[in-house]
């Protein structure tokens, strides 16, 4: 059974699940939750799309909905919010939604929350929590990226290049954000293959005392049909190959390999420069689109116009 301590030689810990949506995050947080980790009230329930839960709770997705919204993000676009860019009223009115969202979590020396908006506001939410007197901990959910592509596929209809960069973004975030702070690296297979062994490596990495007095509930929970899509090659899109270099990176992180950083910097600068610059290209695309002239010059006009023009010009010189 989990030990439980009196609160004066205990500090609490805010256990937070990071990865990409439909990486397996699901499965870590109900997975913990169920060997000692307290949840937040209010999860988001089980639907078509994730029928045994979400585990997420409803308050900290609207509050990060909110964040991202006012400052031009969304978990569904792939740009990498900067969140030291925020000036000092925005990140004091972030850190006190946070904060009392934090004062609101069962008095229990440990409890787990996922909800991978989290990722991308991660230096606030560990500002606050810190401040609010919790220790942090991560865990970090790895599964291969066809399959969370796939899955992302089937669920929201998005296209693969989007998701793609989606799986990509969230990898990198997650990663890069928790170097400070103790960490471990879970297989989204190796978690269904044996839970309890993937549960000890929590609890040794991260010096937590996690138990399981029902083992049948967690059985129940990670059946092997949990698995919807299998992996295989990585189609490396982008014209680079920072999807496969940053897999490779997070599972040998998650079969308790050292975590080659410099690898993963050289992706998210490479990535970061050039999301900026298409973004740019796609914006000024949409602009140039949008303007009266271009939607009105059909080429039908367009013939019109040039032959005007060239009349116009006696069709002699340039324009014979």
């Amino acid at each position: 059974m989990l030990e439980v301590r009196s609160t004066a030689d205990v500090r609490r810990t805010i256990l937070f699940v990071f990865g990409a949506a439909r990486s397996g995050t699901s499965a870590v947080t109900r997975a913990l939750s169920l060997c000692g980790a307290a949840l937040p009230p209010g999860m988001l329930g089980a639907d078509r799309t994730n029928q045994r839960g979400y585990w997420e709770p409803r308050e900290s997705i609207y509050l990060n909905r909110k964040i991202l919204q006012r400052h031009g993000s969304a978990w569904w676009k792939p740009g990498i919010l900067d969140v030291k860019s925020f000036d000092a009223r925005d990140r004091l009115a972030a850190l006190s939604s946070i904060k009392a969202y934090l004062a609101e979590l069962p008095s229990a020396p440990m409890v787990v929350i996922k909800d991978p908006h989290i990722v991308p506001l991660a230096e606030l939410w560990f500002e606050a929590a810190r401040n609010a007197g919790f220790h942090v901990a991560v865990v970090i959910a790895v599964r291969h990226p066809n399959e969370v592509i796939d899955s992302l596929q089937a669920v929201t209809g998005i296209e693969p290049e989007l998701a793609s960069a989606l799986w990509l973004k969230a990898s990198l975030l997650a990663e890069k954000e928790t170097r400070c702070f103790p960490r471990v690296f879970v297989d989204y297979a190796a978690l269904l293959e044996d839970w309890r062994r993937e549960v000890k490596r929590v609890a040794v990495e991260l010096d937590l005392e996690l138990d399981w007095p029902d083992e049948r509930a967690i059985d129940e929970f990670l059946t092997p049909d949990l698995r919807h899509h299998r992996g295989g090659p990585i189609p490396d899109r982008f014209g680079a190959k920072w999807i496969s270099k940053a897999y490779d990176v997070m599972y040998a992180a998650a079969q308790d390999q050292p975590v080659n950083t410099g690898a993963l910097d050289r992706t998210f600068e490479q990535y970061l420069a050039s999301e900026h610059d298409f973004r740019l290209v796609f914006e000024a695309d949409r602009r140039y689109s949008a303007k009266t002239v271009t939607r009105l010059l059909k080429p039908v006009v367009l013939k019109w116009v040039m032959d005007v023009r060239a009349t116009a010009h006696r069709r002699k010189g340039t324009w014979s």
